[in-house]
């Protein structure tokens, strides 16, 4: 069970009223109890029941700080815990002091990107944060924003690939029916959302078929181009991906890249997962020939450990991404002649925008390019050890080949439904509140896919992983009972 956290009762409130510098007291007493961990990953409870007994009215009138106390007490009981050693599910986890403290200090400032006039510091941080990005992948003179994630990333490349065919659509409207974009079939669906939002449609995004570890194969890429010519299409767009969903897989980026620059394609990376590989010097050939891209993804928010959201686009001509920006021209409200160089929201699709630079840039400060570089360097080696791990166990195996740290296994015993076991198994693990992994498909398997991205996650805590797996595993061949 889930070890209760042990704040000032809300009685102790009772009868009176709050004042901001109280309230404030209880919600970091809130915090700093809930930094001391718990043992379970979440107090498991199925939406029906959840529904039912959870008070999520909204009240004509207000019913003042006391009663905000304890809706917070309410929501950390049945909230995940993302920094919990068996959190392995996302590609994301843990906690990071600095950038927590950036967060907060973001939302009591409350500025928002769009000028200098109105975030100035804000503004000349996320500009370091761009330039040392764009340093890092080999874009010299490149520029890009922060943005919502990297969905948004993503299709904001494939708004600059659209641009470079057709500058002339953003004034008299864009004719998509025949631009054609290629990924691996591998790929995050959030390139199917850019297809929709920007009318090109799920049918012209061509899923290019993948070699057995994930990675999009370039010789079918470059016969999907062909083909694609044959039929009086337009090739538009190439993502490559860096690190991909399930397996971890990076794409083959200089050979794409060549195949881009002899066809005259724009060339965008999704390396929202994989991009953080660039700081260490044993895993950033992952990423050969990046350099050679137009645009790229990359998000802090995942392997860099720092709060949601933070994801940045990266472009090595930024005069594209102002072009696409331009409809803010118009804004004389709000930009002025003398800033126009460095205010922030001529190059972003937003307006209003929060401030995610500084817990970024707190985090980058405290621990620099060499702790990231051990940072990642550590989830690597755990994915190698839980991966010997399985290998060593009669009752488990890989179904994929790894570079990254996603582990893709399943427990498998000869004469069962391998698929209907670890699904269940899953199920279970989740409801235990001690694991939480995903469950996804490669090829026709259902695996579980741990992805280690967390540092609370360690050579222990994936031994204990890898015991009830098999337990829970066990438990179900033999027709024991789901009893938490």
């Amino acid at each position: 069970m889930r070890r209760v956290l042990n704040p000032p009762s809300l009685g102790v409130f009772r009868g009176m009223h709050l004042d901001s510098e109280e309230f404030l007291a209880a919600v970091l007493q809130r915090v700093s109890s809930y930094l001391d961990g718990s043992e379970d990953i979440v107090d498991f409870i199925p939406q029906s029941s959840l529904r039912k007994t959870a008070d999520l009215n909204l009240p004509l009138e207000g019913l003042g700080l006391e009663a905000v106390i304890s809706d917070l007490d309410q929501y950390l009981r049945y909230s995940v815990r993302t920094d919990h050693p068996g959190f392995m599910n996302p590609l994301w986890g843990g906690m990071n002091l600095s950038a927590l403290a950036g967060e907060i200090i973001a939302s009591i400032t409350n500025n928002s990107m769009y000028t200098y006039e109105l975030s100035p510091y804000a503004t000349l941080i996320e500009q370091a944060l761009i330039r040392r990005m764009c340093d890092i992948i080999g874009f010299g003179d490149g520029n890009g924003t922060l943005t919502t994630g990297g969905s948004n990333a993503n299709m904001i490349g494939m708004m600059c690939a659209r641009y470079q065919i057709d500058p002339l659509g953003q004034q008299r409207g864009f004719d998509c029916q025949k631009l054609v974009c290629y990924v691996s079939a591998e790929s995050h669906y959030s390139v199917l959302m850019a297809a929709n939002v920007l009318g090109i449609g799920f049918e012209n995004v061509i899923k290019v078929p993948c070699d057995n570890k994930g990675r999009m194969r370039s010789d079918k890429l470059n016969e999907e181009i062909q083909r694609t010519k044959i039929n009086g299409q337009i090739p538009f767009c190439v993502v490559a991906t860096a690190g991909t969903t399930v397996r971890g897989a990076f794409d083959p980026i200089k050979e794409i890249a060549e195949i881009c620059s002899n066809h005259k394609i724009w060339f965008h990376v999704d390396a929202a997962w994989g991009g953080s590989c660039m700081f260490s010097t044993k895993h950033r050939s992952l990423m050969d020939g990046v350099e050679l891209a137009d645009s790229v993804c990359w998000d802090a928010h995942k392997m860099m450990g720092v709060p949601l959201i933070c994801s940045a686009f990266l472009i090595k001509r930024p005069e594209i991404l102002r072009k696409i920006c331009s409809h803010g021209d118009v804004a004389h409200y709000l930009f002025h002649g003398e800033t126009e160089d460095v205010d922030l929201g001529r190059i972003s699709l937003q307006c209003g925008r929060r401030n995610d630079a500084l817990k970024l840039f707190l985090a980058w400060r405290e621990i620099g390019d060499a702790g990231w570089a051990r940072l990642i360097e550590s989830y690597v080696s755990l994915a190698d050890y839980l991966e010997s791990t399985v290998n060593s166990h009669d009752k488990l195996e890989m179904r994929s080949q790894r570079d990254w740290s996603n582990v893709c296994f399943r427990y498998t015993v000869d004469g069962i439904d391998h698929n209907d076991i670890n699904n269940q198994i899953r199920e279970r693990l989740v409801k235990s509140g001690n694991f939480m992994v995903s469950k996804s498909n490669v090829n026709e398997d259902v695996i579980l896919r741990a992805v280690i991205a967390n540092p609370g996650v360690t050579k222990e805590s994936l031994d204990r992983f890898i015991v009830e797996v098999v337990k829970i595993g066990d438990e179900i061949i033999r027709g024991v009972p789901f009893n938490r």
